[in-house]
């Protein structure tokens, strides 16, 4: 694998990059070669299918719907229909590659999808240009974890996704 840096990202403490001017080619290599490392390691197939829709999921670099994948897919093959997208991002999702933002029902492209756990995302999302960024701020996710125990409850699903303005839209 070519390892790559995609140039001028804000990063901020809990590991959020926000990423309005940068080498967005660079991402989405690396992206794609994390991915075939990531699948070949476990033995899952990374076919051309699942390849395509993660490239067009860091290709938007926001988060993107479904069936917004799809109408890309219907230029380039004529037979894509809503089971062949559903069934790559399943792949994807399960593989840990992307997430999935519930508050848009959209997917969003893991930067660094663990080998060997997957873990839930938890997001910032800009309200005014729509660009999402993970968070890896660990102290959260196990504040969470314990507040929960203490309380008695076992956490079976959750979500994080706070709704704001990113650097570069607050000055705008």
């Amino acid at each position: 694998m070519v390892q790559r840096k995609a140039k001028q990202k804000t990063k901020q403490k809990g590991g959020a990059e926000w990423s309005h001017n940068h080498d967005h080619r660079l991402c989405i290599v690396d992206a794609l070669d994390r991915a075939a490392d990531l699948c070949a390691g476990r033995g899952a197939r990374l076919t051309s299918i699942r390849r395509r829709v993660l490239e067009l999921i860091w290709s938007s670099h926001r988060p993107i719907g479904a069936y917004s994948l799809l109408e890309v897919l219907k230029q380039e093959r004529a037979n894509a229909a809503p089971p062949t997208i559903y069934r790559a991002l399943e792949f994807l999702l399960e593989q840990g590659l992307i997430h999935r933002i519930e508050s848009q029902n959209a997917y969003i492209g893991c930067p660094n999808p663990d080998p060997d756990q997957q873990h839930k995302g938890m997001f910032l999302i800009c309200t005014d240009c729509g660009n999402a960024v993970e968070l890896e701020e660990t102290k959260i996710d196990r504040l969470l974890r314990n507040s929960a125990s203490n309380q008695g409850f076992v956490i079976e699903s959750r979500t994080v996704e706070a709704a704001g303005l990113c650097p570069e839209c607050q000055v705008s």
